[in-house]
């Protein structure tokens, strides 16, 4: 540090705010001393700062599973913002969503030496109807059922139901058929509560939704079961990729959308605008999740700012060429 201060011309104070990331530093100043660091092959002492900070800048990230497309986009925010936050993270996968895999994770990220702990488990805890952690870690927590115990960041799953369902009814549809995920899945319990809850405000007709895995596999089986109903108009898929198959199976069935099927997905991934016809669907904020989430867990980390309760980041709907008047339909039927 002494060597650095020196070619950089500042004092070692001012050396330690900078490689502490402080932001109480001048533009050019900082530039003088990194240049000086890197010249000198100087690199801070990460065990040596925690046990003066105490702080390790370390946030554990506990994860259920990484195939879905919500949480590899929150996970890649959490990533960007811890660190442009000067942090980095520890990733520990669960390869079941109970309390006690969930609890085992947690004890062994505290024996890591992790400052705070962000958990994104979008499933049920298996056995039983909530998540109990132990106290001193601060905790934040993606899409859960958590409620006030801790602090909980979600997207507006109810609100975008509502969106895909009443907009399909106002094309004029006499209902809307729902293609569900897991039943294990908080987002898709609430997608579900919500279209029913809409077609219910209207008293239109409500069938059974059908219960897919999330993947276009199972959105193309259920898909090809939808079409053979000359009744199905209207498809509110629960996510994109299931929307995906179901456009298949429509099409290899003579069923043109959205001439004689309206179809809907959710969560408006980087490819729903290259689906044919391009997807109408609701978009999510991965990426304002994962900062809220970064945010609201350094606030409890660096300032003591605890904020149980939940945190609802809005949606939106994105209006594309898969979905038309129902009178388009009755138009086109001989």
């Amino acid at each position: 540090m002494a060597d650095v201060a020196k070619r950089a011309g500042v004092s070692s104070q001012t050396v330690s705010r900078v490689s502490n990331g402080h932001q109480n530093v001048d533009a050019d100043t900082r530039d003088r001393v990194l240049a000086a660091m890197s010249a000198v092959g100087y690199r801070p002492n990460s065990a040596a700062r925690a046990l003066k900070t105490g702080r390790f800048r370390t946030i554990g990230v506990i994860m259920f599973t990484l195939s879905t497309f919500g949480n590899m986009r929150t996970l890649d925010a959490i990533a960007t913002a811890t660190a442009e936050a000067g942090y980095s993270i520890t990733l520990m996968p669960l390869s079941h969503p109970t309390q006690g895999e969930v609890a085992g994770a947690f004890t062994r990220l505290s024996e890591q030496a992790v400052d705070g702990i962000l958990i994104i488990i979008e499933a049920h805890i298996l056995d039983r109807a909530d998540i109990s952690l132990p106290a001193g870690i601060p905790v934040v927590i993606v899409d859960s059922d958590a409620a006030d115990p801790y602090t909980v960041v979600d997207t507006d799953q109810r609100q975008g139901a509502r969106l895909a369902t009443e907009h399909l009814l106002a094309l004029g549809h006499p209902t809307v058929h729902h293609v569900a995920g897991p039943p294990t899945s908080f987002s898709s319990a609430r997608r579900t509560e919500a279209w029913r809850a809409s077609l219910e405000a209207v008293g239109a007709p409500v069938d059974e939704p059908l219960v897919g895995d999330w993947s276009a596999e199972s959105g193309y089986r259920i898909g090809a079961q939808l079409a053979q109903n000359p009744a199905v108009t209207a498809i509110f898929a629960a996510n994109d990729q299931m929307a995906l198959g179901v456009l298949r199976a429509l099409h290899e069935a003579g069923r043109p959308v959205p001439d004689d099927v309206s179809v809907v997905g959710f969560d408006d991934t980087e490819e729903s605008s290259s689906y044919w016809p391009p997807l109408t669907t609701v978009h999510q904020d991965f990426s304002a999740v994962g900062r809220i989430c970064v945010q609201r867990l350094l606030a409890e980390i660096e300032q003591n700012a605890a904020a149980a309760g939940t945190t609802i980041v809005p949606v939106r709907l994105v209006e594309r060429a898969s979905t038309a008047p129902f009178a388009a339909r009755v138009a086109t039927t001989p």
